[in-house]
């Protein structure tokens, strides 16, 4: 196993060179040889979180185990573009949900442009440029007619026309990645240009258009982490959700008013703070959840029950330890994170108001 790469990962008050490196490596443990990297050994594989972690493998400089990680998912790539839900402990041929998401599906763009602009590999690029392609024209058929995403597919094929917030805006963010992909190629999409206006209007214009999920703090800040937001109209929506979900020296709450604060939508949240230029307060997001670092593995546990003073569920999570590394590579100045969660190279001339 390699040493790390964890100049950049050194934040005061949040990780020492030598605890990235730990939460580095237990990434690297918990990956399997074939590349699938579940959330812990013996528990399932879900395309998004395995891809964020494996975002989290690239920034640490770990850019060959990143590699297999994309590979086990274009090997896996099921006929219409889509994976499925869930597999147990990453086992391809054990699929425990056969529901196809599609910001599952849409996810794959994010980690490859990431992962590109890590490594500059032309060759990778164009290894996976079919499973992107396929992947963002399966999640494009379910677009509806205002612009929003439905969130999923049936395992009898059936599509669900009802859409989320969190998985359209995390959508907005992989298209834009996709047609960097594409112009990175060569290959405009023009398709995909428009595919991105409608929903960069369904999402700032139009809430009606997505399910009621106004509890839980994703759809607070997703719209502005997947870019959909920007400006002075990102810093009001955080602003006015602020004192609604964050317990200060606790974290997020993932759903209000539950009591629990969660990892992985605090360095979420760290990441979108940092993407509006409030460094000081993501890092004071990211220092607040340090109380779930378990320091025997490195890794970080999903949530805290903070009236019962208790962990809850006992897990500890290759994803949650994943967006945590990449919230502090992109304070770090990671060049491949920042650019990928900050609008740099990404497509420009896509945010006109649309009708």
């Amino acid at each position: 196993m390699t040493t790390p790469r964890t100049e950049h990962l050194v934040l005061p008050g949040v990780l020492t060179a030598e605890e990235a490196a730990a939460t580095v490596r237990a990434i690297l443990g918990a990956q399997r040889p074939d590349g699938a990297i579940p959330w812990f050994r013996g528990h399932h594989l879900d395309p998004w979180d395995h891809t964020e972690a494996a975002m989290a493998l690239d920034a640490a400089g770990e850019h060959e185990a990143a590699e297999r990680a994309y590979d086990w998912l274009a090997r896996h790539q099921n006929p219409d573009g889509s994976w499925y839900a869930a597999y147990a402990d990453g086992d391809f041929e054990d699929v425990t949900d056969r529901g196809r998401e599609t910001n599952f599906c849409a996810y794959i763009a994010v980690g490859v442009w990431h992962h590109y602009l890590a490594t500059g590999d032309d060759t990778f690029l164009d290894r996976m440029w079919p499973a992107v392609y396929a992947a963002v024209e399966f999640v494009l058929r379910l677009q509806q007619p205002g612009g929003q995403i439905g969130w999923k597919r049936e395992e009898d094929g059936t599509a669900t026309d009802e859409a989320l917030l969190t998985g359209s805006s995390s959508i907005h963010h992989a298209l834009r990645c996709a047609l960097a992909v594409a112009e990175q190629r060569e290959e405009p999409q023009p398709d995909w240009e428009l595919a991105l206006g409608l929903l960069r209007h369904a999402i700032r214009r139009h809430p009606e258009r997505f399910l009621d999920k106004d509890r839980y703090s994703m759809d607070w800040y997703y719209p502005v982490l997947g870019g959909a937001l920007t400006g002075d109209e990102a810093r009001t929506r955080i602003a006015a959700g602020w004192e609604r979900f964050v317990v200060p020296g606790l974290g997020v709450r993932c759903v209000v008013p539950n009591p629990w604060v969660t990892g992985g939508e605090s360095a979420e949240l760290a990441l979108a703070l940092w993407a509006v230029g409030e460094s000081d307060r993501a890092l004071e997001i990211l220092q607040s959840i340090q109380h779930l670092r378990d320091p025997g593995t490195g890794l970080y546990w999903t949530g805290y029950v903070f009236d019962a003073r208790a962990v809850w569920p006992e897990e500890l999570t290759t994803w949650t330890a994943g967006s945590l590394l990449l919230a502090v590579a992109a304070l770090g100045g990671d060049e491949a994170t920042c650019a990928v969660f900050g609008g740099e190279r990404l497509p420009r001339g896509l945010d006109a108001e649309c009708c």
